[in-house]
């Protein structure tokens, strides 16, 4: 008997290797070896011969890659838990089917977001560039009034988006003395509500005026681009302090920049970005300014969480070949 055909299966970037290493047992895969970021004109001639994709959230896989996709395409398997880089609704008229690696990243995003709760306000970024930075010797020493921050405990937390990762925030502000507030599209159950002393606010423009720190914790889709804009930033209190791990668009970044570098909040914690991989000048120089934490998109970046998603991939695929519907399938019109 003649085995079955495997499945070619191109992935866009480098993976953990016991991830590639499975992927290469499986199926006829081809691995960026080089994890040079897939040109438009490389991902085009991918989709016109693969069976499988395996984009990033690097790759915008838009309705013309799709419309213009091989008939050998049947799944689109996303390593990544945000879909919003990949246009699901014209994969679906095209007969191909999308699926994502979900709740892996809650926990380490979760950690990050809580990270830059801390940074900001304890000036942390501040503290380790002048000891590891060009004149450590400018340290005389403890003083009382030197690198002063501001408290942590006793504080407001807003959080925006109490999905997973929104959750998993607010159980760690709790554990810090934090006070937890959210708005969300509904409010969550009242088992968790109570475990967590959290208070709802069906107004988002409410909650900002009161809290003391937000956390943007809500996914990219139409609906929350600039969901935190110019008028809402300009309801936040002068010793407020933003932090966003979740997409940059959410946050109108030009009002963001304005409103720090005219003192109207008191800094922000970024690991995502409006347009990354570029980032605005501008927020560079108020990342040396002391007013402003910058990271590289690293929320998620364990080796456990890429472990875990590159496992959900593998299952996805190999459902999918079974002849089953994916466990982690997207459906159109729900993001």
């Amino acid at each position: 008997m003649n085995n079955p055909r495997k499945p070619v299966v191109v992935v866009t970037r480098k993976l953990p290797a016991s991830v590639e290493a499975r992927m290469g047992e499986l199926f006829s895969v081809e691995l960026n070896h080089d994890d040079r970021p897939f040109s438009r004109e490389r991902l085009a001639e991918a989709m016109a011969r693969a069976d499988v994709l395996v984009p990033t959230l690097t790759d915008t896989i838009d309705a013309a890659l799709i419309d213009k996709a091989g008939p050998n395409l049947k799944l689109i398997a996303s390593f990544s838990n945000g879909i919003d880089n990949v246009d699901v609704d014209a994969a679906a008229r095209k007969g191909i089917t999308v699926t994502n690696t979900p709740n892996v990243l809650t926990e380490d995003t979760a950690d990050m977001t809580m990270a830059l709760v801390l940074a900001v306000p304890r000036r942390l970024a501040e503290g380790a560039r002048l000891l590891a930075g060009s004149a450590p010797d400018s340290w005389q020493g403890w003083s009382p009034t030197w690198m002063l921050g501001r408290r942590i405990w006793g504080k407001r937390l807003g959080i925006v988006g109490m999905g997973r990762i929104g959750t998993a925030v607010a159980r760690r502000a709790k554990a810090f003395g934090l006070s937890v507030n959210y708005h969300n599209r509904n409010r969550v159950n009242p088992e968790t509500e109570a475990e967590l002393e959290a208070t709802y606010w069906d107004s988002l423009d409410q909650m900002l005026a009161r809290v003391d720190i937000v956390s943007v914790n809500c996914p990219s889709t139409p609906a929350t681009y600039h969901l935190i804009s110019a008028r809402r930033l300009a309801l936040l209190r002068p010793e407020a302090y933003i932090v966003n791990t979740a997409r940059g668009d959410v946050i109108d970044e030009a009002a963001m920049i304005r409103c720090l570098e005219e003192d109207r909040i008191a800094g922000a914690g970024l690991d995502v970005f409006e347009n990354e991989p570029a980032i605005n000048p501008r927020l560079l120089e108020l990342a040396k300014a002391g007013k402003a934490v910058l990271l590289p998109h690293m929320g998620s970046a364990t080796l456990e969480s890429r472990i875990d998603m590159g496992d959900k991939v593998v299952i996805n695929i190999r459902t999918f070949f079974d002849g089953h519907r994916p466990p982690n399938r997207v459906l159109p019109g729900r993001i």
